[in-house]
């Protein structure tokens, strides 16, 4: 039994076709859970989880050539350094009026989209963390390869 062809890997056609048809379903999910976590249960944890698990799926659907063709294993650090950067770069503008996270973007009216200040901000920076680093673990599970010994 040889490896399998290039047009083999991963798993069956019909687990091939469903992922095809629901990975951007997923993954916009993961961005309304994101963007919607300020007026709704959800957040940036969550959605960074939903979305790192949309590229999970291609991975276990396709095989991991065609997920790191979509997501680099460098631009998945990028997104994750990002995230931190984000983050941190928020929380110390508020520092401009005196206190460490400070909303010091203004405040619009109940329930709405925009309306929380600085927390879809940092909803984002967290999911762009929370997804990429989610990601990077699988890939890193996936690529290590622990071999049994062989016994002569």
């Amino acid at each position: 039994m040889g490896s399998k062809s290039k047009n083999e890997q991963g798993m069956t056609l019909i687990v091939k076709t469903i992922t095809r048809l629901t990975v951007g379903l997923i993954l916009l999910y993961g961005i309304y859970i994101l963007s919607h976590g300020h007026v709704s249960p959800g957040g940036g944890f969550a959605g960074g989880v939903i979305i790192a698990l949309s590229f999970i799926h291609l991975m276990l659907a396709y095989g991991k050539e065609v997920a790191l063709k979509r997501l680099p294993k460098g631009v998945t650090s990028f997104f994750e350094s990002m995230g931190a950067i984000i983050f941190l770069s928020i929380a110390l503008l508020g520092f401009t009026g005196g206190y460490f996270f400070l909303n010091f973007i203004s405040k619009g009216e109940p329930f709405r989209l925009f309306s929380a200040g600085i927390i879809p901000i940092l909803n984002i920076a967290i999911s762009l963390k929370v997804g990429a680093g989610l990601f990077a673990i699988f890939v890193a599970l996936v690529l290590l390869k622990l071999f049994p010994p062989e016994d002569d």
